[in-house]
């Protein structure tokens, strides 16, 4: 027995010292591709000395004598922090990234071919601007630096991923940056998911009922629009059975509907500014990831420098400020994109309808490299509208009927792309009427860019709008017949019709995605709007004072109060507050009870340590599951977040929309109060099954944490400890400092799209502007700034945006310098 007992301590201790051996050696191995930001290396590619100076909070402050050099200096901190992510968005867009991560990847591979980004972006390199050509070259040659230096010293591939995806990393060139870019455009694309989810909804029910669940944002009344079978000859309405909706393909860059881009910004002139200084705030929102979208930096150009936020793989500030100019964006949801459902000839199925006749499909084989898999190849086709897409993409095959193919136009989908050319002017731009002229090139995705300068604000709507007819069968709200003449599009409107708000009399600008204006078809931007809701508390609260400042700024964009739950709790509950008789502890009606006392004496703040929130977000997700499920059946899951204004419509009985509230298949005829005091019975339950614990004992934050989560390695089993970022919120999906919720069971409330990056910036002292992101400014997840920034964020704090480079040194992680090759 001692001798069995000797021999298995042993081989437990030999098998612990192996496993801390190999702990230790992996470790290693994760760490040498940490980089020294503390060093001298020379480099070929540069003309003089550049400095890359790291403030405390690692954003780069990057010296060069040339603008070229910086924006080498660019390229090189940028790969040094974020390769992984450059090239993982590189391959997506390309359409390689099954290459990598095997056959589960192969449904995003596919789409990507098939809009056939890469090719465009290659083709919009010579369209370019010489200077911004010059400067896409220098930056290219600032990553493969890196690269060469990775390589040269075995710095551990240059990210811990790529030992568990090794592959060969191509070196960097002008292409890739014009592709990010276009890659961004459809992250921020949403239009194809609503024109298929409203045509859905109108093979379903009554156009007076899509009124209700699909409404338009309150203003002007838009002309009916056909049922969507009406639109196609009777022998051709034949669509597929319901189409249930599919997961996500992993590393899609596509958003699901309500998850595309959404941001706020806001601007207030002199004379509504307390300092007597104009100011910006500005936060992008896009889905979390870790690390971030988002990387800070601090360019020291020929013409002055510039500070705020960029996206690895692009040598652009994309948002921020110089000395005289400052510009934010926000999504503008102009509609520019169009579903053609394309006839095919009967005869021959390589050709498609026109307005003149058949006309042949442009096809082009495309091989895609599977790991561990044989090769597929793909055919693509392009019909004169656009690309044919197959059915599984967008949920397209349900509302495409037989003998037919979805077709999609995109303004994105252009070659001589000068998108580029335009982001470089309006980074260079000294005013607000240059900021306005830079916008005119820029094709995609569309934004709203509120700027300001020492004396004006303004905001400009930029990107190509297209123009249509104005007999349109759809008026581009859902899927057309692409042979008709009048649903083709016609060009683009001119720059000059954007939306354009130039020094406004009241002294403030800005945009929360709400409606910009009522203008009649084809000129209406869009009738599909990211919010109707946050922009409600944005007016209150800039007219709550005569004068503002950097710290009202600040309150305005950390503001947590819901205007929804302040709008639709009175609403829902109206027959429900302080009702019934008396009942004992453990009983339902006691329960539902407690819920409406906490309902009742609750002002609306999404606080992170409130029990509230979660009680009513609970409430409103049940009651309008019981409102539309009968109707639309399986189609309901569509419908994973709360629709403010159908909820409205519904209880204030618009247009007879509180039929809503009886369910279509029981005898009885029930009324709205019946729905609401179910669905509330239905929140308790689904919290006590799921949370559990005393009603008061609930913790908002708890359930809303931000998921920033590592795209490849978030899900993995003890790796997700390392790399996943997780973080108690306030806010919800109609805050302003929003936190947009999954949706999704099991865990709904997850925090999963926001302010990757806020910004206030103060022209009264520049110096005194602040901003921040959401993780930190590495990628390497062993790195102290992966995640550094993110504890400030969580808390509303900011660092400093000071253009001043002895600040920066003053308090530096590292300063790199480069010397030319030539020089050693």
């Amino acid at each position: 027995m001692a001798t069995l007992f000797r021999w298995t301590v042993r081989i437990v201790s030999a098998v612990l010292i192996l496993a801390a051996l190999a702990l230790l050696f992996t470790y290693y191995l994760a760490s040498r591709s940490l980089p020294d930001y503390d060093v001298t290396r020379t480099a070929n590619g540069i003309s003089d000395r550049v400095e890359i100076v790291r403030s405390n909070a690692d954003v780069p402050h990057i010296f060069g004598t040339a603008d070229e050099d910086v924006y080498f200096g660019l390229g090189y901190a940028h790969a040094q922090d974020r390769l992984w992510q450059m090239v993982t968005m590189r391959r997506t867009v390309q359409g390689r990234l099954s290459e990598m991560f095997g056959e589960r990847t192969l449904s995003t591979d596919e789409l990507m071919r098939r809009l056939d980004l890469y090719r465009l972006a290659q083709e919009s390199v010579a369209a370019q601007d010489p200077d911004v050509l010059a400067a896409l070259e220098a930056y290219a040659r600032g990553v493969n630096a890196w690269l060469d230096r990775v390589n040269d010293e075995a710095l551990g591939r240059g990210a811990p991923e790529f030992f568990l995806f090794s592959n060969t990393i191509s070196p960097w060139v002008p292409a890739d940056s014009i592709a990010i870019m276009k890659l961004m455009g459809v992250q921020l694309a949403g239009h194809v998911q609503d024109e298929v989810l409203r045509a859905r909804v109108s093979l379903s029910i009554s156009e007076d009922r899509v009124a209700d669940i699909l409404p338009d944002m309150p203003g002007t009344g838009v002309a009916a629009l056909p049922e969507y079978a009406s639109l196609f000859a009777p022998e051709d309405q034949r669509f597929a059975a319901h189409v249930p909706p599919r997961d996500t393909p992993f590393l899609s860059p596509v958003a699901a509907r309500g998850m595309a881009g959404a941001s706020n910004a806001w601007a207030a002139a002199p004379n509504r500014s307390a300092a007597g200084g104009t100011l910006l705030a500005n936060d992008p929102h896009l889905g979390f990831t870790a690390p971030t979208i988002w990387y800070l930096a601090r360019l020291e150009l020929s013409d002055g420098a510039v500070i705020g936020g960029t996206i690895p793989g692009m040598p652009v500030m994309l948002l921020g400020r110089s000395a005289d100019f400052a510009w934010g964006l926000t999504s503008s949801y102009l509609d520019d994109q169009d579903v053609m459902i394309e006839r095919l000839n009967p005869e021959n199925a390589n050709e498609v309808q026109t307005p003149d006749g058949f006309t042949r499909i442009v096809t082009r084989d495309s091989i895609i490299r599977i790991k561990d898999q044989p090769p597929r190849t793909i055919t693509l086709q392009w019909s004169p509208n656009g690309p044919i897409l197959p059915g599984n993409q967008f949920g397209l095959g349900a509302v495409t009927p037989a003998g037919h193919v979805p077709a999609l136009a995109w303004s994105l989908l252009v070659p001589e792309d000068r998108s580029m050319t335009s982001a470089f002017r309006l980074m260079h731009a000294k005013s607000v009427r240059e900021g306005i002229a830079a916008g005119e090139d820029f094709v995609a995705p569309s934004q709203n860019v509120t700027m300001i300068d020492h004396d004006t604000i303004a905001m400009k709507t930029i990107g190509f709008a297209p123009r249509r007819d104005a007999n349109h069968m759809t008026f581009g709200r859902m899927p057309a017949p692409g042979w008709r003449p009048e649903n083709r599009w016609l060009g683009r409107e001119a720059y000059a019709a954007n939306p354009e708000f130039l020094s406004p009399s009241g002294g403030i600008v800005g945009n929360t995605n709400n409606k910009l204006l009522e203008r009649p078809f084809p000129l209406h931007v869009s009738f599909d709007w990211g919010d109707s809701q946050r922009v409600q508390r944005w007016q209150r609260l800039m007219q709550s004072r005569e004068v503002h400042t950097r710290e009202s700024f600040m309150e305005a964009q950390l503001d947590t109060v819901s205007i929804t739950a302040r709008n639709l709790l009175p609403l829902v509950g109206a027959d429900l507050w302080f009702t019934g008789d008396p009942a004992p502890d453990g009983t339902p009606e006691r329960e539902r009870q407690r819920a409406l006392e906490l309902l009742a004496n609750w002002n609306g703040e999404m606080n992170e340590h409130l029990p509230e929130p979660v009680i009513y977000m609970a409430w409103m997700r049940a009651l309008q599951t019981r409102l539309i499920r009968d109707e639309l059946g399986p189609l309901a899951l569509s419908f994973d977040h709360v629709e403010p204004i159908f909820v409205e419509r519904v209880f204030r009985d618009v247009d007879g929309a509180g039929i809503w509230c009886d369910v279509v298949q029981s005898a009885p005829v029930e009324t709205c109060t019946d729905i609401a005091r179910a669905a509330l019975d239905d929140a308790i339950i689904w919290i006590d099954e799921h949370i559990g614990g005393e009603l008061e004992a609930l913790r908002w934050g708890d359930q809303h944490q931000a998921t920033h989560d590592h795209q490849v390695l978030g899900e993995v089993p003890v790796l997700k400890w390392f790399v996943n970022i997780r973080q108690s919120t306030s806010g919800g999906d109609n805050t302003l400092m929003r936190g947009r919720t999954s949706g999704r069971d099991p865990e709904p409330f997850l925090n999963v799209h926001g302010a990757g990056y806020r910004g206030v910036y103060d022209f009264a002292d520049p110096d005194s502007s602040l901003f921040i992101s959401s993780t930190g400014q590495s990628g390497h997840f062993l790195s102290r700034h992966y995640d550094d920034l993110g504890d400030l964020w969580r808390r509303g704090e900011y660092v400093p945006m000071s253009l001043d480079p002895e600040l920066a040194r003053a308090a530096n992680v590292g300063i790199t310098v480069l010397l030319p090759r030539t020089a050693e």
